[in-house]
């Protein structure tokens, strides 16, 4: 089971019920970038019929939108705000199976279930190597052999630009990484970070095919005050800039998100 599990799901708890988890992919231009670019290409490796996980749900921007689609989804998540707030949104039209649980056992499914497996938000709260790996196993084991896994991540370098010097806290921060500059894990400072190396290797331990690597939000996240006074033609403009090069391995660090996708072996 999750170590501390207790713990780290008081602080999750705490921190999301004075969060507003239900806007952040849609609250304004720079934050729906994420969004924009994390469908794109779900749906380049999603086929009609396909069944879909959702590891940490969220309040069900990913697995409502694609259950009222026709798609047969079932969504998994840890916080009771965010799961009632999913649930209050459920219709009777849609085929959506809602679960709360967390994300380092998924013994209510059997190995080789789906096709689609979303891990969009539990790597961001998990602390230490023995939970990170258990994570990504049971998601595996529950994808079909041939499905796609997409492992979302924060880097730590979007720490150092945001955090570090935007909020002016790089004494802080010095404290809080190594000495090189590798973001310590902290269940009490709610995030935990990768450098985009460090968890390229980490995926290399498991059996996965790695299919691409893409930088959700990019710059979007450190500049959105400038994204958000974009005109909607600006913003078609740069958004079509951003979707043409955020897969680009010199810009890529700097993302405040980045997905990986996988395909089972």
């Amino acid at each position: 089971m999750y170590k501390n599990l207790n713990k780290v799901e008081k602080i999750l708890n705490d921190f999301y019920n004075n969060y507003d988890e239900d806007s952040r992919l849609v609250r304004d231009k720079a934050h729906k970038v994420e969004y924009i670019t994390t469908t794109k290409y779900i749906e380049k490796y999603l086929k009609i019929g396909d069944r879909i996980l959702e590891i940490g749900a969220g309040t069900g921007r990913y697995s409502l939108n694609y259950a009222e689609k026709g798609y047969r989804v079932d969504a998994v998540e840890l916080v009771k705000k965010n799961l009632d707030i999913l649930k209050s949104k459920i219709t009777d039209k849609i085929n959506i199976n809602v679960i709360q649980g967390n994300c380092v056992d998924l013994n209510m499914y059997v190995n080789n279930t789906f096709d689609i497996t979303l891990v969009l938000g539990p790597l961001y709260h998990l602390y230490d190597d023995e939970n990170i790996n258990k994570a990504i196993s049971e998601a595996l084991r529950v994808t079909k052999k041939g499905g796609k896994i997409f492992l979302a991540y924060i880097t730590d370098d979007a720490v150092v630009l945001s955090y570090g010097l935007r909020k002016g806290n790089m004494k802080k921060l010095k404290l809080l990484c190594d000495d090189n500059w590798n973001v310590k894990k902290i269940p009490e400072e709610i995030f935990s970070t990768y450098k985009v190396d460090n968890f390229t290797k980490l995926i290399d331990e498991f059996n996965v095919k790695r299919l691409e690597t893409i930088a959700t939000d990019g710059i979007s996240a450190n500049m959105q005050d400038y994204i958000n006074k974009l005109d909607e033609e600006e913003f078609k403009i740069y958004l079509d800039y951003h979707l043409k090069n955020c897969m680009r391995k010199d810009l890529i660090g700097y993302s405040n998100h980045i997905l990986e996708i996988v395909e089972k072996k």
